[in-house]
């Protein structure tokens, strides 16, 4: 049976609990990337797990049986899919030079935007009605509101144009990860295993990100703390294989604008295992925009009725 008979035009229950799950892991993720920044510099980071997810996949596939290498004609859609995403993440981890977490993690999120303006271009059926358009918007209000009191604070002690240089290069990191969604949603890579799907990513990532990090001047140094070591394991095996796998997954088989739209609540996932972690406060700001957040996503997720 091909994936494309398999695609729904609504969220079940497995697709929730699965998007929940992520979002969850994603928000962990960046506080333990923060974590272990001291050890191991941001985008070395981002090297070694893309480095290590590749050849866990590739031996997940070998063992499964699943075929990376057939010629299907998904070949420059996936190279295409792969540079989007080692961009993304080259923009991403350049411009925390230039700005906040916070800040960037906002901009970062506008993604599922990109994906609600772009796709219903192209594929008629996902098309949004004004009241999902409404939730789209709700959703990222929110994670503003949640995050304005740490921008007025950020402000306040740096450099106004090296910030607005990291903000840029957030919000188009966001955009990039939008118009991966985009190519991964318009071509033929629907067709193809989330496996093979996710292998071009990760693949292109781990080619081209180490170039990006000498690039930045990071230094390479390969004797970690233990804690490093686990983080590195942790986000290799959970976020670059199993996590990312599991998002491929979802989006050859449930509406991409529908599936986007929870990436909304890495961002206060994020803040919570702040607070949990770093002993962050949380505010009467976080619950409200916890609130806002769910209500979007249950707008964008209506269906008709």
């Amino acid at each position: 049976m091909s994936t494309s008979s398999l695609r729904k035009d609504h969220l079940d229950g497995l697709a929730v609990t699965i998007l929940l799950a992520c979002c969850l892991f994603w928000g962990f993720q960046q506080v333990l990337v923060k974590a272990t920044i001291p050890d191991v510099p941001p985008v070395l980071q981002a090297f070694l797990r893309f480095a290590a997810g590749t050849v866990i996949l590739w031996a997940w596939c070998a063992w499964r049986g699943i075929r990376l290498f057939a010629r299907d004609g998904s070949l420059a859609a996936g190279l295409l899919a792969g540079a989007l995403f080692a961009a993304e993440f080259a923009c991403l981890f350049a411009g925390l030079q230039y700005t906040t977490a916070s800040r960037l993690t906002v901009f970062v999120y506008t993604s599922p935007l990109w994906v609600a303006a772009i796709v219903p271009l192209m594929v008629r059926s996902e098309r949004l009605r004004p009241v999902q358009w409404a939730g789209v918007v709700l959703a990222f209000v929110a994670i503003v509101f949640a995050l304005r009191e740490s921008f007025v604070a950020s402000a306040a002690g740096r450099d106004a144009a090296l910030m607005w240089r990291g903000d840029l290069l957030a919000l188009i990191a966001g955009a990039l990860w939008g118009l991966t969604t985009v190519v991964i949603r318009t071509t033929g890579l629907t067709k193809v295993s989330a496996e093979k799907l996710l292998f071009y990513q990760v693949a292109v990532s781990a080619v081209t990100l180490p170039f990006v990090s000498l690039g930045l001047g990071e230094a390479w140094s390969f004797t970690f703390s233990g804690f490093a070591w686990f983080s590195l394991v942790l986000q290799t095996v959970v976020g670059a294989f199993a996590s990312y796998l599991a998002w491929m997954w979802l989006l050859g088989r449930y509406p991409a604008t529908r599936v986007s739209v929870f990436v909304f609540l890495t961002p206060l996932f994020a803040i919570l295992f702040g607070a949990w972690w770093l002993s962050e406060p949380i505010s009467a700001t976080l619950l409200i925009a916890l609130a806002f957040v769910a209500v979007g996503i249950v707008l964008v997720n209506r269906r008709k009725g």
